[in-house]
């Protein structure tokens, strides 16, 4: 990997860095969109390097040396260590509810919004009072509630986080629409087509902002795939050939209940297809899928499908009981792009995504972009939230999500009719 380019344009090596790369590094929160992030981490590092850094000043002045040195050195320390004064952003962050304990949300959204600039997570909520208590209490939330309504009638909370099962997204989004909040769903953003336009009209009533949880949209890692593409560095796009899958056949996780909105389609189908959009920049005209069902759940554990853009195709492939994997292939005219880990963007090593000329068949040939860590669920929260206080667009649009979900539905369709569908967004 020696010589792989980093995406803020700088060269990465193995071999063995000065101290001020040290310092700079992304372990410091340093080089990455949302710096703030990693900062608090920043002062110990540097009472860990200090010693080197010092070290490299030699010769030292003598006032520096002995008992005065260490002296000064400890003070330099303690005072990066001092908190700083909020700022005027950290004053006036988006006070955010959750609606139930989700696994999701507990583990990975929550702890990432927390770490943001723009995000205050300030009550959550459970049908079971002390469930909540102690999801309060483990990720350090002022309030909690034993009922959703309590949450929605407080008036602190300006923006609902919704991670309840997929029969519950549109409901409770509808009502917390209309108690005034702003609303980040889950995705699917709802169980139909139909129910999803339902959404279109609270959002029209009510003027909040309402928005489906692809955290990818704001992964840097998406952001400089479609700046390639649109830059024509790899040809007019043609195919798209994505996969997404895991194993699960535990018929009491939520995932694998059709009644609510169970199986691979809805789960992870939904990240394809909303990619291929994404990187197309338009919409397919008509579908063709094959789907197989598991005979005792009910739900889809196989699917495979073909979209026809009027620039190219799209094929991919979603399961939720083979072998753990995710890939996304972008084909242009005169190159490729690679996305190594599309959806699960880990929060905690870089991610690569790879653009070759077709040089070489094997692929060695091609161009390594690394980008620097960061969650994508920390960035997805701030710009919720700094879209709610600059009254900005939102990046995913709803009727964009009302348009991902007809194309789900038609993909069920085809493999029903054995035909070609189209998308289909009830008037």
């Amino acid at each position: 990997t020696l010589g792989t380019r980093r995406a803020n344009g700088t060269n990465r090596t193995y071999k063995s860095a000065p101290v001020e790369r040290l310092i700079s590094s992304q372990r410091f929160g340093l080089g990455c969109r949302h710096q703030n992030v990693h900062a608090p981490l920043l002062a110990p590092g540097f009472g860990l390097l200090a010693p080197y850094l010092l070290r490299s000043l030699r010769p030292w002045p003598t006032y520096l040396k002995g008992e005065v040195g260490r002296r000064l050195l400890f003070a330099a320390i303690l005072f990066l260590q001092q908190p700083k004064p909020l700022t005027e952003k950290m004053k006036n962050k988006v006070k955010w509810g959750v609606l139930s304990t989700a696994n999701i949300g507990m583990k990975k959204v929550l702890p990432a919004m927390q770490r943001g600039e723009w995000c205050e997570i300030a009550a959550i909520a459970s049908r079971d009072l002390k469930r909540a208590q102690a999801a309060a209490a483990e990720l350090g939330i002022a309030k909690a509630y034993g009922s959703y309504d309590e949450l929605l009638a407080d008036p602190e909370i300006e923006a609902i986080y919704n991670p309840l099962p997929n029969h519950l997204h549109v409901p409770l989004t509808i009502k917390a629409a209309e108690a005034g909040k702003h609303v980040l769903c889950e995705k699917p953003i709802s169980m139909t087509t139909e129910e999803a336009v339902t959404l279109l009209a609270a959002r029209n009533r009510t003027g909040v902002k309402l928005e489906e949880a692809f955290m990818v949209r704001s992964h840097p890692q998406w952001i400089k795939a479609v700046e390639l593409v649109r830059s024509g560095k790899i040809g007019k796009v043609r195919s798209i050939a994505g996969c997404f899958s895991y194993n699960n056949h535990d018929p009491k996780n939520i995932r694998n209940i059709i009644e609510y909105g169970g199986g691979g389609m809805m789960d992870i189908g939904c990240y394809l297809i909303y990619t291929s959009r994404l990187i197309f920049g338009e919409e397919p005209t008509r579908v063709v899928g094959v789907i197989e069902e598991d005979p005792d759940l009910r739900t889809d554990i196989l699917s495979s499908g073909v979209l026809h853009y009027p620039s190219g195709h799209c094929v991919f492939t979603c399961s939720t009981q083979i072998v753990p994997y995710q890939k996304v292939q972008i084909f242009g005219t005169k190159g490729r792009i690679e996305i190594e880990i599309p959806f699960n963007a880990p929060p905690d090593k870089p991610c690569r995504i790879f653009v070759d000329d077709g040089a070489d068949a094997s692929g060695r040939s091609a161009e390594v972009i690394e980008f620097d860590v960061v969650d994508q669920y920390t960035i997805q929260g701030d710009v919720f939230s700094q879209s709610i206080r600059e009254d900005t667009e939102l990046p995913v649009s709803l009727e964009g999500s009302i348009m991902n979900m007809a194309i789900i539905e038609a993909v069920f369709r085809s493999a029903k009719t054995s035909q070609w569908e189209k998308p289909v967004i009830p008037t």
